[in-house]
């Protein structure tokens, strides 16, 4: 609902906390289905996830916060999951 609220006042950017924590695998394809139709409409998204699986599935660019600090910041397509995790 807010998202829709979000495009309607015409955002361009928008930041989605944990978007698919807690839901069933359904809901969280459709969760990924919205991002990419989003970002297909060239609106910009921020997703903080700590779920690698589905950090790989919608990002263009990964930065990585430990402790609150950036320590690491790659393009989807230069790493993998076990580089960023350390």
């Amino acid at each position: 609902m807010a998202i829709a609220r979000a495009l309607a006042r015409g955002e361009r950017i928008f930041l989605l906390d944990e978007p698919t924590a807690a839901l069933g695998v359904e809901q969280q394809a459709k969760v990924n289905e919205l991002i990419a139709n989003l970002k297909a409409h060239g609106k910009t998204i921020v997703v903080i996830s700590h779920n690698l699986e589905h950090v790989f599935e919608v990002a263009d660019r990964v930065v990585v916060l430990r402790r609150g600090r950036r320590v690491g910041t790659r393009f989807k397509t230069q790493t993998t999951k076990k580089r960023l995790w350390g």
